[in-house]
């Protein structure tokens, strides 16, 4: 899997492209553990090459989001596939987390 970072002014969206298993989380854990990213009042999870989680992936946001929610920093997913929608949903993550359709919902989030 690959991460990509495009940081914007109060914003840092994330890009995820491919799997996000066991092997891959760490990628994307080493990203969300950067310091600076708390700086950002939101940060924009593009799920729209998404094509697999595992529950390691969705491990890695969990041990994430206290952190978050401390900083006060919104962390929004949008662009999910419906079949890595259904694992948020099936855990009740879609109740604990931020998941909209598109870029601009994302963005007025």
């Amino acid at each position: 899997m690959k991460v990509t970072a495009q940081p914007s002014a109060d914003t840092l969206t994330l890009i995820l492209d491919g799997e996000l298993d066991a092997s891959s989380a760490i990628v994307l854990d080493t990203e969300l553990a950067k310091p600076d990213i708390l700086e950002y009042r939101k940060v924009l999870v593009d799920c729209a090459k998404l094509s697999y989680i595992s529950s390691a992936g969705l491990g890695v946001f969990i041990s994430h989001l206290q952190r978050f929610q401390d900083a006060h920093v919104k962390l929004v997913f949008f662009n999910m596939q419906e079949k890595v929608f259904n694992v948020f949903e099936i855990l009740g993550l879609d109740a604990l987390m931020t998941i909209v359709p598109s870029a601009t919902e994302a963005e007025a989030a």
